[in-house]
């Protein structure tokens, strides 16, 4: 039943300005979590991307398949133009005038026995109805279950795809955490679809005597079928780029993995600071490359002496120690600088004890 634009409108008015703020408030704190959460928005990582490929390529396919025209299931009154109503004997002769007749068009042709047939036509589908082996028109939910195996398999071939594209061996940890939802959204989108077409009623299209009053009910439910499988496909994939780029959905790493990262950090720092202590040892201990440095600190400090003896270097220190640098704070930096690398001597040195009067 179709809602007024009237009550559309008036939900609009009532609901709006409670919804908006909150919709507004939500889109800012998912803005700001990464930098609540204490990360930064990087590149898409390589299983991540993986992942975002087989969705993408899955969502072109459903997509291609809802709207490309020959991908569809003929619908034999669509293409002669013809009513419900029409012999079975002339719809067909206005078919054969378009094309060459196959196997399944007279199969159709034989099922095509009564008003009923063609009502459960239009809710199933030319392959269900043509190629069922048990099924006959005074029992229609014959049909039903023998369309059901088709209607689910775009479904389970949906839900295996995404199952797949979700877990660790192709998006690693950035696609297990919407595995469980997109796997619960597929189940109910097969439930819904189930749902709708089991409780079509089917014999409204029985009053219907000219060609757009009819209701397409296989190939509309098609449409929307494909086109709803490649919007959870996409969706799926977007939710898995916004986490897997930290723009939204960030979880925050939890206190050990932090505390992991900087004992990480410092384990490195503490590597480097020895390899350069190895080399400055290995320099020192070798008397070529003793001399080698000595040599090298001769030639700096005459070569700084020469410099500082100018005339402008000369004036453009004295002028800076007077007007443009403290001299004090300098030297209270350097102090606290130097007692905070190196410790004092009194506490690497116990202070000695006396002993007897």
């Amino acid at each position: 039943m179709a809602i007024p634009w009237g009550t559309i409108k008036s939900l609009l008015l009532f609901f709006g300005p409670i919804l908006l703020p909150k919709a507004i408030s939500y889109y800012r704190s998912l803005r700001a979590a990464p930098r609540a959460a204490g990360v930064t928005v990087q590149p898409i990582p390589p299983p991540a991307f993986r992942a975002l490929v087989v969705l993408a390529g899955t969502a072109l396919v459903f997509f291609a398949y809802a709207v490309v025209p020959g991908l569809a299931p003929e619908n034999v009154f669509a293409r002669t133009q013809s009513r419900l109503q029409i012999p079975t004997d002339v719809l067909f002769h206005r078919l054969a005038s378009l094309r060459d007749l196959t196997a399944a068009d007279q199969a159709l042709r034989a099922k095509f026995v009564n008003l009923e047939s063609r009502l459960l036509y239009l809710q199933f589908g030319p392959e269900v109805l043509a190629e069922c082996p048990f099924c006959n028109a005074e029992d229609p939910r014959s049909y039903f279950y023998y369309a059901l195996p088709g209607l689910l398999v775009s479904h389970l071939a949906n839900l295996v795809i995404v199952s797949l594209a979700t877990s660790d061996l192709v998006a690693g940890t950035h696609g297990p955490k919407w595995r469980a939802t997109a796997a619960v959204t597929c189940g109910l989108a097969a439930v819904l679809d189930v749902y709708l077409t089991s409780s079509y009623n089917y014999q409204a299209n029985a009053r219907a005597t000219r060609l757009s009053e009819v209701d397409m009910f296989f190939w509309t439910s098609r449409l929307y079928r494909y086109l709803g499988l490649a919007f959870l496909d996409s969706l799926v994939a977007f939710l898995v780029y916004l986490s897997s780029t930290n723009r939204a959905f960030v979880t925050p790493p939890s206190a050990a993995a932090r505390v992991a990262a900087v004992t990480r950090q410092l384990q490195a720092t503490k590597s480097r600071l020895n390899a350069v202590g190895i080399i400055k040892n290995t320099a020192t201990r070798d008397e070529e490359l003793r001399a080698r440095t000595q040599a090298y600190w001769q030639h700096e400090g005459r070569l700084m002496r020469e410099v500082m003896e100018e005339r402008e270097v000369v004036e453009g220190v004295n002028d800076a120690l007077q007007n443009r640098v403290n001299i004090q704070d300098i030297t209270r930096d350097a102090d606290d600088y130097a007692l905070n690398v190196l410790p004092r001597i009194e506490a690497v040195v116990p202070t000695s004890t006396t002993v007897g009067g």
